[in-house]
């Protein structure tokens, strides 16, 4: 990406206000997206690269909800086949492919997962767990996804098992089953990078803008840092508030899912370098798996829980989940991890259309795109790998609805700011982690300012948190530690970060 192309994309508070000044002063917008997860940035890229004005609102900051509270997994549907998902299972295998290869090759890497074979795993089960690797592989070629890229799934030895994760229980280890998959660096990034290749295409991205009496022909927005008030003429109107959907659409109804996962460091799981992939007792489809993550960490998850009642801005685990999450992942260590080890706790939830009154981990994960009463576009359901269609079919019934003439989807084919991959990735001057984070604006990054740690022990610089507030919309601190990087996830290391991150959002953006 080139000089003037980086600075077209970079969102900061500048560009908020001048463009909250304009929008005041504007006419009839075409689109107004309301929601800034990543269903709401891909819809808002996919309407500005069509040629559309497009005005997108978060109320909060990029990925404030459920978008950042995700597995980092970008999952080739291997689960939805099992449970005769078909359709859903190619979609995200098709997804995960154009996520790889195209849109974002340097936010997406491949990684393997192994299902260690313990005493516990019966020839049933584990004839099972095969077919089911086999047919992820049928998944990957229907997708039309490279064995160079993801390679085939295969049986290992016991020592591979034990290379890819060296904590596992040696006793009765006949091997394991390995596969492969898609994983972010992290699903907040993915978010911000959508948002910016749509502010470089054209679209207003306003953060900490609250989108009022929204109806299918506008909404008044409220700046949420001044109370100042406007209202906002579109030709159609998109929610994609997810689990929030309801409140700005009452006409449907959700049935949230809370998923949890536990933060611990690397140590705790011995150099793991793939996901361990572990069932659940007395199930024959559910897992749970620990893999590495950015930062020196694992994540351990996933749990499937109802969560009704009020939303919350930031869920919180249960005690029975830790416990299960737990006692799932010991089934398969040598050392039973306790609550000693943990470090830091997520909980995202699902917003799932209501179909039943059954268990949650049995709603179809398919997306749906509903016309409210008062004109208004919903898209809820679905999950982060399939996020790019869901906003093509979003858009697609916005630009109906509202009559617009409009060009083609061409997000299939169009790579986000940072986009690299090959040779081409070997040859940037930059340290590794920032270019797993950048990508090809790692430079630009290294040009932002010095590169201290921002606080011992993290490998987070201050050049990094200028980076966020100068071009990837940060306006406090909050956002720097909880969504432009995950230091938040960790108590200890976001108390520790604290005084850097408010250091440069004073010095910045002031």
């Amino acid at each position: 990406m080139t000089g003037n192309s980086v600075a077209n994309s970079a969102l900061n508070a500048p560009r908020r206000e001048r463009e909250l000044r304009e929008l005041g002063d504007a006419g009839e917008i075409d689109l107004l997206v309301i929601g800034g997860g990543v269903t709401g940035a891909g819809a808002a890229l996919d309407a500005a690269a069509r040629g559309l004005r497009t005005v997108l609102v978060e109320r909060h900051d990029l990925a404030f909800g459920t978008s950042r509270w995700s597995s980092k997994l970008v999952h080739g549907g291997l689960r939805y086949l099992a449970s005769g998902q078909v359709g859903i299972a190619h979609e995200s295998a098709v997804e995960r492919g154009i996520l790889l290869r195209t849109t974002a090759p340097h936010l997406v890497r491949p990684l393997p997962q192994v299902v260690p074979l313990l005493p516990g795993i019966g020839g049933a089960q584990r004839a099972l767990i095969r077919a089911g690797f086999v047919a992820g592989d049928v998944l990957r070629r229907s997708a039309g996804t490279p064995p160079a890229l993801l390679p085939r799934s295969r049986r290992v030895a016991a020592a591979e098992t034990l290379r890819l994760a060296p904590t596992v229980r040696r006793e009765g280890l006949r091997g394991g089953l390995q596969a492969w998959d898609g994983q972010l660096v992290d699903d907040a990034r993915l978010v911000v990078a959508l948002a910016r290749t749509a502010a470089a295409a054209g679209a207003s991205v306003l953060t900490r803008v609250e989108a009022l009496d929204v109806t299918g022909e506008g909404a008044t927005l409220r700046d949420t840092l001044t109370g100042e008030t406007l209202r906002v003429r579109a030709r159609a109107v998109l929610n994609a508030t997810g689990v929030w959907a309801d409140q700005v659409d009452p006409s449907i109804e959700l049935r949230p899912s809370r998923g949890t996962h536990l933060v611990f460091d690397a140590a705790a799981f011995g150099g793991l370098s793939a996901s361990l992939t572990v069932p659940v007792p007395g199930s024959t489809s559910r897992f749970v798996f620990a893999f590495p993550a950015a930062h020196g960490r694992v994540y351990l998850g996933l749990t499937d829980e109802d969560a009704p009642g009020p939303v919350p801005d930031e869920p919180k685990p249960t005690d029975s989940e830790i416990d299960f999450l737990l006692g799932t992942i010991n089934t398969a260590l040598r050392e039973p991890l306790t609550r000693n080890d943990i470090r830091g706790s997520y909980a995202g939830l699902r917003p799932l259309l209501k179909t039943g009154d059954g268990s949650t981990a049995d709603i179809s994960r398919q997306h749906a795109v509903l016309h409210s009463p008062n004109g208004v576009v919903t898209i809820v359901g679905g999950k982060l790998t399939t996020y790019r269609q869901m906003a093509e079919d979003a858009v697609d019934a916005a630009i109906t609805a509202g009559h617009l003439t409009a060009a083609p989807c061409r997000t299939k084919r169009l790579p986000l700011v940072g986009a690299v991959s090959g040779a081409a990735r070997d040859r940037i001057a930059a340290p590794q982690p920032l270019v797993e984070r950048y990508g090809s604006e790692a430079p630009e990054v290294l040009a932002a300012g010095n590169h201290l740690p921002v606080a011992p022990g993290i490998d987070v610089t201050t050049a990094e948190f200028t980076f966020a507030v100068t071009h990837e919309g940060a306006l406090t601190p909050d956002d720097l530690l909880d969504r432009r990087t995950r230091i938040g996830l960790v108590p200890e290391d976001r108390a520790a970060a604290l005084p850097a991150a408010s250091s440069a959002c004073l010095t910045t953006l002031h």
